[in-house]
């Protein structure tokens, strides 16, 4: 699987002539210095530069999108290091496999030649295939470079990755995919037939993958047009390319954390973004109607209480219209949110509550505010002393709620924002009055 690429075309291999090589392919980088972008990995300072300039190279897990050189510097490591390359794709490679590939690690080895063992999906292996490389690392019979697109802190062994060190590859910016597409056309010989616009969203359609983008040139270049191509006409003729997205996995819960902290931090233009680029991405609209609800409880909470409501409403009118137009229900209530004045107070009140109970939980209410529907209750105190609230002038008593001998908790603190402004008012005025009857 290539990744990115080099400006100097490579030989054909001989009677492959009638058959083109992919762009992609003859654009392949022979050395780490073309290696477009990853320069915070590949850079003097960087951890892959200071190991080849040591000349101590150890195993690697690279986590990154597709299209952005895991493979390719892999390989390109092999060859700065003498080591022979052997790559393998978790997909296709069983146990058998391993052990065959292991097994002539250990043959070259005793011939005096190491192997870098490329994997790639290596998350896609399970607990006990991951296990079976430990050995093999440890003794030095194979270096092992793991490839990833998801998060390996989720994936992969704690073992593994403590004999790994994982270096995280970053998806292209437009500058680093002009510089590729520039690559190109000279490979072609050809300029492309875009205007400056059109090549623009050529480059955005890409989304970050300098593969896609390679592929995108090689069709564009075989047009024959009259005059360049400008955004529309080229968007006529080729396809976006869907966005990188997993419903379930780590662009999941980045960007639903994305859409949480735009809410948090009163951007609703933010907010609205990354709301829709889950539902572009194919998330389920009730996942995030639920999510949204959650925000206005944590985040905004009894600063705008009504917040809570125009979620559930948003909520119910999304399940009564469906998909597409129930969504706008729904992004309706993101800006609301986001706009909305914002306290966790209630939040952190209950946290608070929750680490008093369970530190205090066989403490038994006072007497005075329990029931007494029997005699013998009676005789024991119950509901002794209780002051009815309602009796009292300004309807507050001021008696003590907590168990007998804890001292009182203090778990709600309103903030002077919003609705909970006129809250912590009158949470003062309790305060005092609590305080002269005491």
């Amino acid at each position: 699987m290539a990744d990115l690429f080099d400006q100097t075309p490579a030989t054909p291999d001989q009677g492959a002539a009638a058959t083109p090589r992919p762009l992609a392919d003859r654009l392949r980088p022979r050395a780490l210095t073309d290696v477009i972008g990853q320069d915070h990995i590949l850079g003097p300072e960087g951890p892959l530069g200071v190991m080849l300039a040591s000349g101590s190279l150890g195993s690697i897990i690279f986590w990154g999108p597709p299209g952005v050189g895991k493979t390719t510097i892999a390989r390109l490591l092999a060859d700065e290091t003498d080591l022979a390359f052997v790559q393998i794709s978790a997909i296709f490679t069983g146990v058998p496999d391993l052990r065959k590939v292991f097994e002539a690690a250990k043959l070259r080895r005793s011939q005096g030649r190491g192997t870098l063992l490329f994997v790639d999906e290596i998350h896609r292996f399970n607990k006990a295939q991951q296990d079976g490389f430990l050995p093999h690392m440890e003794d030095g019979t194979i270096l092992l470079v793991g490839a990833t697109t998801e998060n390996p802190s989720f994936e992969l062994n704690r073992a593994l990755l403590s004999r790994a060190q994982v270096m995280v590859l970053e998806r292209l910016d437009l500058a680093q995919l002009e510089l590729m597409a520039q690559r190109a056309e000279r490979e072609l010989d050809r300029a492309l037939p875009l205007t400056g616009p059109a090549r623009e969203a050529l480059l955005e359609m890409a989304d970050g993958d300098g593969r896609a983008l390679l592929n995108l040139i090689e069709q564009v270049a075989a047009w024959r047009v009259d005059t360049p191509l400008d955004p529309a006409s080229l968007g006529a003729r080729l396809q976006r390319r869907a966005a990188q997205y997993d419903k379930s996995g780590d662009q999941h819960y980045n960007l639903i954390s994305a859409l949480h902290k735009s809410v948090r931090g009163s951007d609703p233009d933010a907010a609205l973004y990354w709301f829709t680029r889950m539902l572009e991405g194919g998330e389920d609209p009730r996942y995030l109607a639920r999510r949204v609800t959650r925000m206005a409880v944590e985040d905004i909470g009894m600063a705008d209480p009504q917040a809570q409501a125009v979620c559930l409403q948003s909520w119910e009118t999304y399940e009564r219209l469906g998909s597409p137009e129930g969504e706008l229900a729904l992004a309706q209530a993101v800006i609301y949110l986001a706009l909305a004045p914002k306290s966790n107070a209630g939040y952190a009140a209950y946290k608070n509550a929750r680490s008093a109970a369970r530190k205090t939980g066989s403490e038994p209410p006072p007497k005075h505010i329990l029931n007494a529907p029997t005699a013998l209750m009676a005789e024991q105190g119950y509901g002794d002393g209780y002051e009815y609230d309602h009796d009292a002038a300004d309807g507050f008593s001021g008696q003590n709620y907590f168990p007998d001998g804890m001292a009182r908790g203090v778990y709600y603190q309103p903030v002077e924002r919003g609705f909970e402004r006129e809250l912590k008012r009158r949470l003062d005025y309790f305060v005092k009055l609590r305080a002269q009857r005491s």
